[in-house]
C-alpha cells in the first residue's frame, strides 16, 4: 500500500493564492484624499496690493491713535499685525507706556508699493516710505527720547500674510530700494 499523500496545494497553485491575496488587499485600500487647490483669496495681484495699503495705511492710523497712559488703545495696531512684529509692538509699546513716555505728532505713508505676490496671494510684499519728521516720542520730563539720527522718512519692506480674509503685517524691516522721496 502506498503511504497518503498530504493535501497541501502546489506551488503553482500556492503563488496564484498569494498574487490573489496581494490583489484583494491592495485593491481594497483607500484612494489618495485629494488635495484641495486653494482658492486665491483676491482677484489679481493689484486687488492684493490694493488690501496691503489698506492694512498698512490702517496700520498707521491705529499707531497715530495710540495714547500710551491708555493700553487699550494699543489693540487696534496690534489687530493689523501678527508674528514677530505683532510681538515686537506689544513689548515696544508696553516699555514705553512702563516708561511714562508719550508720543506726539504723527507719522504718515508717503508712499506704498506693491512689489510681489501670486496666486493664491497669502503672502504679499510691498515697499513703504513713512515720514516720522513730525512725531516724537517724550519722556516724563518732556524731553525727546528718539534718536537724534533719525531720519525723517523709514524706507520699509513690509510682509504681509493672510489671515482668514484680512491681510496682517507680518514683518516690516529697512529696505533702501523702497527709493522714497527725501
Amino acid at each position: 500500500m502506498t503511504p497518503a499523500t498530504p493535501l497541501t496545494p502546489a506551488l503553482p497553485t500556492r503563488l496564484a493564492i498569494l498574487v490573489a491575496a496581494v490583489a484583494l488587499l491592495t485593491g481594497c485600500a483607500a484612494d489618495p484624499v485629494p488635495t484641495p487647490t486653494p482658492t486665491a483669496a483676491f482677484a489679481s495681484e493689484e486687488e492684493a496690493f490694493a488690501a496691503a495699503e489698506t492694512t498698512y495705511r490702517a496700520y498707521n492710523d491705529a499707531l497715530n491713535s495710540v495714547d500710551l497712559s491708555d493700553p487699550a488703545t494699543f489693540d487696534a495696531a496690534f489687530a493689523l499685525s501678527s508674528g514677530n512684529f505683532n510681538a515686537s509692538d506689544r513689548r515696544t509699546l508696553s516699555k514705553l507706556h512702563a516708561d511714562g513716555d508719550s508720543m506726539v505728532g504723527s507719522v504718515t505713508v508717503s508712499k506704498f508699493v506693491g512689489v510681489n505676490s501670486a496666486p493664491p496671494f497669502r503672502e504679499v510684499v510691498a515697499y513703504a516710505c513713512v515720514d516720522v519728521s513730525a512725531s516724537d516720542v517724550l519722556n516724563s520730563s518732556g524731553a525727546s527720547v528718539v534718536d537724534p539720527a533719525r531720519p525723517d522718512m523709514n524706507s520699509l519692506r513690509v510682509t504681509f500674510i493672510l489671515s482668514g480674509d484680512q491681510l496682517l503685517i507680518d514683518h516690516a524691516a529697512r529696505d533702501e530700494n523702497a527709493e522714497c522721496p527725501a
